[in-house]
């Protein structure tokens, strides 16, 4: 374990570079005990002394000072990547390479609760011992899901260990129950479903709003891309839902700026698709007088004064153990999250929801509360938010989540702009839908027909189906497919039918939409302008 303990003393000595710079800053006093108690369980760590095979195990570290040593194995795995695609020199290879496994025991030494099997594996030695304790590390079922990258297991993304890991609440029926009961209106089915499975405060939300307290919607799009795929109408479409059946405002952030920085495409080119997205996103259907759609680049003399409260209030470690961030980050993508969480606060949209810049620094403002509907990836953006929201003494922004829409390969990951034969756009012809469906879907059914009417279909993995429980709204004959299909009785083939008839159908009517939306049209919802609610 001596690569550990090296790695153990590497990290007290830069936590406690970290405490020197807040103390330096004036940092909060609750944000120095923090730091402060992650360094008292680092040099505990320490203390205890390297594991020994066979030798009783240690308590388990405290949960911060494993997040710490977590991010830096993060932090040294992107540069380790970053190093094979810049061709990096054998000897840099490998000298980094090797401060990721040094990492990687310290990491394991910190999470050990039962025997010592994380240390084992990280030594790679120790006869019998480590023969027991390797199939363990090998059969563990990981995933990853960041802002910038999601991947699963086999049998996809687990939800109920993303709302044990981050800590948000689920979705239960009553809950869903108590729209219908405020609005008057069917809650949509994709709350029924469970698609949106997940939030944070959403009750609260609620609460204030059978109190006569209206909210605001936020949501946003990253233009990478000419066109929509499917998976970025979730969002949209359930955000139209919310706007039309509570009556409330919404402001659409085109993260122009974002994209800029995190992807090799010209900042003008950025700029030219964020509008070219906005005709897209006006398409699916939202109000004008209550939906302000705006571009950072456009807005951000609006916001700058909020960023920057953010940004002071976010320290580098922080920033880089939520968001992966390392030595190769450029200083806009490292400030670039205070960007995302601004348009959570009211106050930055003085005139689109107040009526006068100096309706931001009003009572009004100041608990004008919002709630925003995204994919759960997104939420490390708005722990970072809610985190800072009380030093700033603004209201957190709730949340409710949806699940990942897959892409045509299976649920591993979700949908991606970037990838045309994993994604359905919304400009494709009905032929190309046809096509895709056929040629890429990944089928839950049997090999052959004579298997699939023996043992039926995994619906659960079935992209087919999956994709059927998003667009088919029909509640009866959705089951009657599952039935069927579950059954054997139908066919992979008759599913995708299905579901091609549903999509092309779907697709269709967007493009219509769209037709309508002039460059003018473009401009009026982009306009900074009081809205109406």
């Amino acid at each position: 374990m001596a690569a550990a303990a090296t790695s153990m003393d590497q990290l007290v000595k830069q936590q406690g570079d970290a405490i020197r710079t807040l103390k330096a800053s004036g940092a909060a006093k609750e944000e120095l005990s923090a730091a402060v108690a992650v360094l008292n369980q680092l040099k505990a760590a320490v203390a205890a002394g390297p594991l020994v095979v066979g030798a009783p195990a240690a308590p388990p570290a405290a949960p911060a000072a494993a997040a710490v040593t977590e991010a830096m194995v993060a932090e040294q795995g992107l540069a380790v990547r970053k190093l094979k695609s810049d061709k990096a020199s054998k000897e840099d290879l490998k000298a980094g390479v090797d401060k990721l496994l040094e990492l990687k025991a310290a990491f394991a030494a910190l999470s050990v609760g039962g025997g010592g099997g994380g240390a084992v594996a990280a030594e790679g030695g120790g006869g019998a011992a480590a023969a027991a304790a390797a199939p363990a590390a090998k059969d563990e079922k990981t995933q990853k899901v960041t802002p910038w990258e999601v991947e699963g297991t086999d049998e996809g993304i687990d939800y109920d260990k993303l709302i044990r890991d981050f800590g948000s609440a689920s979705i239960t029926p009553s809950l869903w129950g108590r729209f219908e009961q405020i609005t008057g209106e069917p809650a949509h089915h994709w709350l029924r479903r469970g698609l949106f499975f997940s939030h944070r405060e959403l009750d609260k939300v609620l609460d204030q709003y059978e109190k006569g307290e209206k909210f605001y919607l936020y949501t946003g799009r990253g233009p990478s891309s000419e066109s929509l795929h499917l998976g970025h109408l979730i969002p949209f479409t359930f955000t139209r839902y919310l706007q039309r059946v509570f009556k409330v405002p919404l402001v659409i952030q085109l993260t122009d700026d974002e994209k800029f920085l995190f992807k090799k495409i010209d900042l003008d080119e950025c700029h030219r698709l964020a509008y070219q997205n906005a005709k897209d996103i006006i398409a699916c259907g939202f109000e004008q007088e209550k939906t302000f759609i705006f571009s950072d680049l456009d807005y951000i003399h609006y916001m700058y004064p909020t960023v920057c409260r953010i940004q002071k209030m976010v320290t580098f470690n922080q920033s880089r153990g939520i968001f992966g961030f390392d030595g190769s980050s450029n200083i806009g993508q490292v400030s670039f999250p205070a960007i995302q969480a601004c348009p959570s606060f009211a106050k930055v949209f003085s005139i689109p929801l107040g009526g006068s810049l100096a309706w931001g620094e009003s009572a009004a403002a100041k608990k004008f509360q919002c709630l925003i509907p995204c994919a759960i990836d997104q939420d490390p953006y708005f722990r970072m938010t809610r985190d800072v929201a009380p030093r700033m003494k603004l209201p957190k922004p709730a949340l409710i989540h949806s699940k990942f829409f897959p892409a045509l390969q299976g649920s591993k990951t979700k949908m991606s702009a970037s990838s045309a034969s994993s994604s359905i756009y919304m400009t494709d012809t009905p032929k190309q839908i046809k096509t895709k469906i056929n040629k890429y879907a990944f089928s839950g059914g049997g090999q052959d027909i004579d298997e699939q009417r023996r043992n039926g279909a995994n619906l659960d993995v079935d992209v087919a189906y999956q994709y059927l429980t998003f667009f088919m709204e029909d509640d009866e004959r959705l089951a009657e497919i599952g039935r069927d299909y579950q059954s054997g009785k139908m066919m992979t083939g008759q599913v995708k039918a299905e579901l091609t008839e549903t999509l092309q159908k779907l697709v269709k009517g967007h493009q219509d939409r769209k037709a309508l939306v002039t460059d003018q049209t473009v401009k009026d919802f982009m306009e900074v302008r009081k809205l109406t609610y």
